[in-house]
């Protein structure tokens, strides 16, 4: 949704294409664990072949939503932390959604590609740089390393977690890790389809550089969404 009719469809960010909210647990990264009602928003131009969220790509799927509908449920539920998720959130102007919420005294949290520019209230923001974005015109996906976040979201990242499918992730794991500050915290975290052969690669990695954490996807062994 990048035309004007798109933008002025969106109101300013007080309609949202959404693909599915509901409350859960947050299963991986620093929040793992936690309950946190999820808002999933449609449309990503990131495209991983890997991506286990693939129907939220096309946002013309989810037409724009009304935030106060999304509000209204996520305060009517007992969670404390709201995660903002999709696709790609940070396409949308996310203002008057996170700033209502934060409002009525919610954490909220972010998980992006950073790839766009931010908008909005977050309390946490988990950046995980993706790629294998599919070119205009359809062709072979292009490497990850050509789709890095822009400069702003290194700044604003709390957690940096890259996603690893192969060694040669590791590098580009130290490359986005370069950039973040120091605050940062560094996570690992297995490429679904590949974690149990990719598992003992990352331990082995992690432990020669302790300044990384490992992450899994502890919701699904939890069988939840």
């Amino acid at each position: 949704m990048d035309s004007k009719t798109d933008s002025e469809l969106l109101d300013g960010g007080r309609k949202l294409p959404l693909v599915e909210d509901f409350y859960t647990i947050q299963g991986e990264g620093f929040h793992a664990g936690k309950p946190a009602y999820f808002i999933r928003l449609g449309g990503c131009d990131v495209g991983c072949r890997w991506c286990d969220a693939k129907y939220t790509w096309n946002p013309r799927l989810y037409p724009p939503t009304d935030v106060r509908t999304v509000i209204d449920r996520a305060t009517a539920c007992p969670a404390q932390a709201i995660v903002i998720t999709g696709g790609e959130p940070l396409l949308y102007p996310l203002g008057v959604l996170t700033e209502t919420l934060h409002g009525k005294g919610l954490e909220i949290f972010l998980e992006t590609s950073g790839t766009h520019p931010f908008s909005g209230y977050f309390d946490w923001v988990c950046l995980s740089p993706k790629g294998q974005a599919p070119p205009p015109d359809g062709g072979n996906f292009l490497p990850k390393r050509q789709q890095p976040p822009l400069d702003e979201a290194f700044g604003k990242a709390h957690e940096l977690k890259v996603i690893v499918g192969d060694e040669a992730d590791f590098e580009w794991a130290e490359r986005n890790a370069a950039r973040v500050g120091a605050g940062c915290i560094l996570y690992l975290q297995p490429e679904w389809s590949v974690a149990e052969r990719m598992m003992p690669a990352i331990v082995e990695y992690a432990k020669a550089h302790p300044k990384w954490n490992i992450s899994i996807q502890t919701h699904k062994y939890m069988h939840i969404p």
